[in-house]
Parts: structure tokens; sequence; C-alpha cells
């Protein structure tokens, strides 16, 4: 069996309304195919966060993992990444 790398976003946290679950923020650069500027983009994700230790406004540390729920197939690393 192989060790897949998996991968690990920083995001920063948008909600944490749920019980064990929040929705996060993940911004990147992508260059623009004809004028070459670099372009931010978001995607936003459901996180499995198991103590409820998210706020909103904190940056952390998440990576992939097998579908938790519908919508939740990331969960939380690390919470305590300083913020920017």
């Amino acid at each position: 069996m192989e060790n897949k790398k998996l991968k690990i976003l920083s995001a920063k946290v948008i909600s944490n309304k749920m019980d064990k679950s929040a929705t996060v923020a993940v911004e990147r650069l992508v260059k623009h195919p004809v004028n070459g500027k670099y372009i931010k983009r978001t995607s936003k994700f459901h996180i499995h966060d198991e103590n409820n230790a998210c706020e909103v406004g904190q940056m952390v540390k998440i990576t992939q993992s097998k579908p938790i729920s519908k919508t939740k197939s990331w969960i939380l690393i690390d919470s305590n990444e300083v913020q920017k």
C-alpha cells in the first residue's frame, strides 16, 4: 500500500455556527490567461471540527479525509496557527 501525500491547506474560518463543523475559505492566486495579472480565487469548504475549537476570523490548517458527510471531506489539523 502506498503512502499518499495528503493535501494540507491554510484557511480562514468564516462560520462556526454548526455543531462539530465549520466553514472555511481558502484563497489562491491564479494567473489570468490573457493579460497575465494574478487574480484571487476563493473556495469554501465545510470542515469537521470535533471539539468546536474554531473561532470566526481564525487561520487554521486543514487536510483532506474520507467523506464524513454529504458536504464534509476535510478535517481540522491545527487551530492554533498564528494570525496574519
